[in-house]
């Protein structure tokens, strides 16, 4: 047999203790044991636990379940057959084969008989909601209920019950939207959560998800904060956790140590579809704001002054005379708007709205939309190296309207001049500075080299140099011809109706 020197763990244990007994270990080490066990068992004493809060909240969070209907062609027995195989293992229909028609049907034969068009519940998914109200109102993600026909919700004791959509608020292309849902049960005395204040939570703070991962109800999972107001490039900054929040949990709430909700978790970071430790929720004062007006009104009304904004980078700054890189850069004012009649302009940076300080132009989309439409407020903007305020009065969102593109007019233009940068230039015609609605600029005729690599197109207007106003072709020559090539040239360009700064090295290689 072969032997070793290394003992089994059960069998070096069974020694030490029979030695203990035996007396060979010493008294103080003896006593040193239960001190240990003591510590241990006082350290899981010191971890959180949860299951109050679960007993507390969990009853509050509903299994929401969706279906729409589907429009189907029945057509035969193995094709219905088919159609179950595939709405029960996979939830979907299958499209269906038409039988081709024939020219003419030979008598003593019976017709094929043609294909009916039915209507078919076919289940969509499957999402998470916390009940907010005795009374039966429900909140959970935009997205859970997105084109349902049908919402059905299940509650943790088993009753089921038809859900009303009250209204949603889902994110738009640009943003706008808090991706929020109001639903409405008929029922009383429901148990329902308690809300929390969302600005006063804390990074590091422990706090628990509920809900409906992959259909798998009421399961609970936990984690801390990881940051307050994330920016994910949506209007809504977001609560980041590490709680793991899988598909299933959009909707559930996000519930701190004292069984209050503190946000609405909603989305997750992944490579692969699943969780893979970082998750966001929607912050609950945020979401109460617009359940409010979902329950009143059945929309939310936002507030707009008609601008296109950008980030202020450090060069942009430098170029303006900004000492730090903040606000928001305005791209574009749109016609009419309350941004035009106010006296904005391309190029303007807006540093504070009604007194609050603008670090990112994703903080003037935020301001301004839960600004009440109709209300003046103070804009201090950032114009030709100066500080100066003006009076904007807020209007409502509403659609985007298409934009048509302003290229230079290229029948009546003089001929064009080179410069260092790459680009050959000509002065506007009249018509079109009246068109762009500029006083003065040049147009781009030709790219190539540095200005090519920043990404100028021929038909761009030039406004600006280093935060100059250029009137025309000679005086753009001569304003590169005294350029530090060692620095780059900042370019306020427009393109399409939108302006935005193009920082550019003369003579780059």
């Amino acid at each position: 047999m072969k032997t070793s020197k290394f003992f089994p763990v059960e069998k070096l244990v069974c020694t030490l203790l029979m030695s203990a007994c035996a007396g060979f270990i010493a008294p103080g080490i003896a006593g040193a044991v239960p001190q240990a066990q003591a510590a241990a068992t006082s350290a899981v004493a010191g971890l959180p636990d949860f299951t109050d809060l679960v007993d507390k909240a969990g009853p509050a969070v509903v299994n929401i379940r969706t279906s729409e209907k589907i429009s189907q062609i029945q057509s035969g027995d193995k094709d219905e057959q088919m159609q179950e195989f595939f709405r029960r293992f996979f939830g979907i229909p299958v499209p269906k084969q038409q039988d081709q028609p024939s020219p003419s049907t030979p008598k003593g034969r019976k017709k094929t008989p043609q294909p009916q068009q039915e209507e078919q519940e076919v289940p969509r998914g499957v999402g998470s909601g916390l009940i907010i109200s005795a009374d039966g109102y429900i909140l959970t993600n935009a997205h859970v209920v997105d084109h349902a026909d049908e919402v059905l919700v299940r509650l943790t004791d088993k009753r089921e019950f038809k859900a009303k959509v009250i209204g949603v608020d889902k994110v738009r292309d640009d943003g706008r939207g808090s991706d929020i849902a109001v639903l409405k049960i008929e029922g009383s005395k429901l148990p329902h959560v308690v809300i929390g204040d969302s600005d006063k939570i804390r990074a590091g703070e422990w706090v628990i998800a509920i809900g409906s991962p992959f259909d798998l109800e009421n399961t609970v999972t936990a984690g801390i904060i990881s940051a307050k107001a994330r920016d994910t490039g949506d209007e809504t900054p977001l609560i980041q956790t590490d709680v793991a929040v899988n598909p299933g949990n959009s909707g559930g709430p996000l519930i701190n140590m004292r069984g209050e909700v503190v946000g609405i978790n909603s989305q997750i970071y992944s490579q692969s579809g699943g969780y893979m430790g970082i998750s966001f929720a929607i912050p609950i004062n945020e979401a109460m704001r617009v359940a409010e007006q979902l329950k009143t009104s059945g929309k939310v009304t936002r507030g707009r002054i008609g601008v296109q904004i950008q980030s202020v980078s450090k060069e942009i700054a430098e170029s303006i005379g900004l000492k730090t890189p903040q606000g928001a850069f305005i791209a574009a004012v749109e016609p009419g708007a309350p941004a035009e009649k106010a006296g904005l302009q391309g190029g303007d940076v807006i540093l504070k709205f009604n007194g609050v300080a603008i670090d990112k132009s994703i903080d003037l989309s935020r301001i301004v939309g839960g600004t009440k439409p109709g209300t003046k407020a103070t804009v201090s903007i950032w114009r030709n190296g100066a500080t100066r305020e003006v009076s904007v009065t807020v209007a409502e969102v509403v659609a985007d309207k298409e934009k048509t593109p302003q290229k230079a007019d290229k029948k009546s233009k003089k001929e064009p001049q080179a410069n260092a940068i790459g680009i050959t230039v000509s002065d506007l015609t009249d018509a079109q500075k009246k068109e762009l609605h500029v006083t003065s600029g040049i147009a781009i005729e030709t790219v190539e080299g540095a200005a090519d690599r920043a990404g100028l197109q021929p038909g761009d207007v030039i406004l600006t140099m280093n935060n100059l106003e250029v009137k025309d072709a000679k005086q753009f020559a001569a304003m590169l011809a005294k350029a530090d090539p060692k620095k780059a040239v900042v370019l306020l360009v427009r393109r399409d109706g939108i302006s935005q700064f193009v920082p550019i090295r003369p003579n780059a290689q």
